[in-house]
């Protein structure tokens, strides 16, 4: 029997499924004006508001609110609504939708707690280095030892994975009793020691041979040394869950860390096998409206 093998737990994952990968598709959605992926946007607000010492708490549950309604919104949040002449509550509102439409799958008292978080994030800090950094190393994606590489493009960035996997640790707490702040800053700091090391994959950690603790070790309290003295040890005590799954904050973040790593292969695989008919037929892609019939005309006269 292994920790998943409980009651529901296993719908509980295959349930939260769908919402997990409409959440990571922010690593692929980008707004003008804002560098990097909205994922790589929220990594670097999320550590700014650290380092500028808000509660991990608060930082865990509203950038996860934010990243519920971002499936379906995107880059509308509100900051845009509210420059386009809605009022506060107006532009909450809309959050609020697109957080409730894909909210359902969550446990209710979680759901409960991210609604009541769901507000205009603060302007943007300051980034922290190792965020703007993390955001700019690329991840190495599926290796093995002793195979070539798998490469795919776009490669995601260590900030896309990191943020997606702290919001994932959030969602996913309740399904394996965990408390849902631990498995969140883990998953920001998982990576800490890719600053500066850059990304072979398991092929490469196998290389790497009886050094890798001590390099992963050493680079990590690099960056360590960078932060606020509290939040540097809060960090070290999450960092020290990672090598077990014995407790449901470490189970929590391996979860999150798992799936997100293999639904980043499934989008990969979708998009390599995406049909021209996919988008006309199952996305509508010439959508009901006034002139839908004009449309299909004009397709139809082109062979298309």
């Amino acid at each position: 029997m292994t920790a998943l093998d409980t009651p529901g737990t296993l719908t509980a994952l295959a349930g939260l499924r769908p919402l997990l990968a409409e959440i990571g598709d922010a690593k692929r959605v980008r707004v003008a004006g804002t560098p990097g992926s909205l994922a790589e946007q929220a990594f670097a607000r999320a550590w700014g508001r650290l380092v500028a010492g808000e509660d991990v708490a608060d930082v865990a549950e509203s950038e996860t609110a934010a990243a519920v309604a971002r499936a379906r919104l995107a880059g509308i949040d509100a900051g845009v609504l509210t420059a386009a002449g809605l009022s506060d509550d107006e532009a909450l509102a809309v959050l609020r939708r697109g957080f409730d439409e894909v909210a359902g799958p969550l446990d209710h008292r979680l759901r409960d707690r991210l609604g009541a978080a769901l507000s205009p994030l603060p302007a943007p800090a300051a980034t922290p280095a190792l965020a703007g950094t993390l955001n700019a190393q690329p991840r190495a994606g599926a290796t093995a030892p002793g195979r070539p590489r798998i490469v795919v493009e776009p490669p995601e960035s260590h900030g896309d994975h990191c943020l997606t996997v702290a919001v994932y640790g959030v969602l996913v707490a309740p399904v394996v009793g965990a408390d849902p702040v631990a498995p969140f800053l883990l998953g920001l700091a998982h990576h800490l020691h890719n600053v500066v090391l850059p990304d072979a994959g398991f092929a490469g950690e196998v290389l790497l041979g009886d050094t890798l603790e001590r390099v992963v070790a050493t680079l990590e309290e690099r960056e360590l040394a960078a932060l606020p003295d509290a939040l540097a040890d809060r960090v070290r005590g999450v960092l020290a869950l990672r090598p077990g799954a014995d407790v449901p904050e470490a189970r929590a973040f391996h979860a999150a860390d798992v799936l997100d790593r293999v639904l980043q292969v499934h989008h990969h695989a979708r998009a390599a096998a995406f049909t021209a008919a996919q988008a006309l037929d199952d996305l509508e892609l010439v959508h009901a409206g006034p002139v839908q019939a004009y449309h299909l005309d004009v397709l139809a006269a082109a062979g298309l």
